[in-house]
């Protein structure tokens, strides 16, 4: 320790900060899906390539958020963040300026790499320099930022477009994203509790060699086939890598991401629960919205203001559910949670082609308080018992495991719904049914209540399983860290900047 340094941080300023970056990151992925077609006619190509604005965005993202915890350790996770943010910012001045649909998807991966190491540098942030009373309220309003995006997404999307050209769609980042960068700039604390000695340069290739490669044969396994040589030899490659990745990790003195972590067995449980959530949560995201556009032809404007409602609800649940947590601990939130997410998704699969919006609305919304009961809780469990120097390292775990977990969910619901559509319509077909608008309006009607029915067996595993999380006594800061009053906290800076 060279000096050390005592530095006030407020604690609204600091999540005003996280807010702002992790909801623009997190929109970046949620509002581009409604411009796909509009790519196709402006760069006059195929659905399949445009959809890599998406895909390469998504593998970029679970490819760097491995080295997360080992950057923010090197650099201190307040410059992360920084770098991260106005390496966002001007990769969406980037995007809009795009000549062709290759300069455009080179543009998005660009941008997904930076978006990879936003949300575990916040959440690593939140456990590293606020007091641990305080942790339960900052993890709720940081996972409100991580749902309102992809929930506002569709609506702003939808509204960009009707009134505007496809640039704006990235346009509108770079105010929000200068804003972020003084917020960060301002208010939040250089400090580095952990320098690592040296770089596993060999973790490091093998994490990226089996994320990428995992992530791509989830992501492109529908479109190029499940026993297509690519996608095996992704998979073999994938498992390979990541076999290694874990040896390294386990065996060097200084690991890129100390697997360790996983021995307590809180985090693992929790992590375990928070990947069960995000499969069964990804049908929603999935589903609802292309079922309304393409069975009931509403507009993409309207179909956002359809899911707006149960956006509002999760929203103004979660500061909620942050101060409940101090009380009533994680295991009976995530238990209640788990079940409104199970009877929701379960009632979302009787859908009919003539099925009310209001139906709809009252389902989603059921689903998504669900959602806000279990969110945060099983964050913030995992973290709880979790050291700050190792914080880093768990954050980027949670959310590396996240995104592969959500391609796997995507991918499998995609192809599932493809089948069962197929299935559906052949039955359809043998029972002599000659009306092909109506075969193709059931058959995928019917194929989006399997794949919701799938998605609630899903979601009721987890409800075991956080009957075995309890609640913790509450434990002093650190060290490093200590309440100075209500409003404010006190780091120690353990190198001067």
């Amino acid at each position: 320790m060279e000096q050390e340094k005592l530095q006030k941080v407020r604690f609204w300023p600091v999540m005003a900060a996280i807010f702002i970056g992790s909801f623009l990151c997190v929109l970046a992925s949620a509002s581009i899906n409604l411009a796909l077609e509009i790519f196709t006619v402006h760069f006059n190509t195929s659905l399949s390539t445009v959809q890599w604005t998406l895909t390469g965005f998504m593998l970029a993202m679970g490819t760097t958020a491995p080295i997360a915890g080992y950057l923010g350790e090197r650099f201190s996770f307040k410059r992360l963040y920084l770098f991260s943010l106005i390496g966002f910012t001007v990769t969406s001045i980037l995007c809009a300026m795009a000549w062709n649909v290759g300069s455009l998807i080179l543009f998005r991966v660009i941008q997904g790499a930076f978006s990879g190491l936003i949300i575990p540098a916040t959440m690593s942030i939140i456990y590293q320099i606020i007091p641990r009373e305080r942790q339960a309220m900052a993890i709720a309003f940081w996972g409100l930022s991580a749902m309102l995006a992809p929930a506002f997404g569709p609506t702003i999307s939808g509204w960009v477009l009707q009134n505007w050209d496809w640039q704006w769609l990235f346009l509108m980042n770079i105010p929000i994203g200068l804003i972020a960068i003084g917020f960060v700039f301002a208010f939040i604390p250089y400090y580095r509790l952990n320098i690592p000695k040296s770089f596993d340069l060999i973790g490091f290739i093998t994490v990226i060699a089996s994320s990428s490669s995992l992530l791509l044969a989830l992501g492109q396994g529908h479109s190029w086939g499940w026993g297509s040589w690519k996608i095996i030899s992704l998979f073999v490659l994938g498992a390979v890598a990541l076999l290694l990745f874990i040896w390294r990790e386990l065996t060097t003195e200084t690991p890129l991401l100390n697997l360790k972590v996983f021995k307590n067995g809180r985090f693992t449980l929790n992590t375990v629960i928070a990947n069960i959530i995000t499969i069964s949560l990804y049908s929603g995201t999935l589903l609802t919205p292309v079922f309304l556009q393409r069975i009931q032809h509403v507009s993409a404007l309207d179909t956002g203001m359809i899911l707006l409602p149960a956006s509002l609800a999760m929203a103004l649940l979660m500061p909620f559910v942050g101060k409940l947590y101090g009380i009533v601990g994680p295991r009976w939130l995530m238990a209640g949670g788990i079940v409104l997410l199970t009877i929701g998704t379960l009632a979302l699969s009787w859908l009919s082609v003539d099925v009310s919006h209001t139906y709809v609305i009252i389902w989603m919304t059921v689903r998504n308080i669900g959602i806000a009961f279990v969110v945060m809780p099983s964050s913030n469990s995992a973290m709880e018992q979790i050291p700050a120097e190792l914080s880093g390292h768990a954050s980027a775990i949670s959310n590396w495991t996240r995104n592969v977990f959500g391609s796997f969910a995507i991918a499998i619901f995609t192809t599932m719904l493809t089948a069962r559509s197929v299935t559906h319509a052949e039955d359809f077909v043998r029972a002599g049914d000659t009306d092909k608008l109506h075969i193709e309006m059931m058959s995928f009607t019917m194929s989006v209540n399997d794949v919701y029915l799938v998605a609630t067996l899903v979601a009721a595993i987890a409800l075991p399983i956080s009957l075995l999380v309890g609640k913790v006594k509450q434990q002093p800061n650190d060290g490093n860290m200590r309440r100075a009053d209500s409003g404010t906290v006190k780091t120690v800076s353990t190198l001067s900047e």
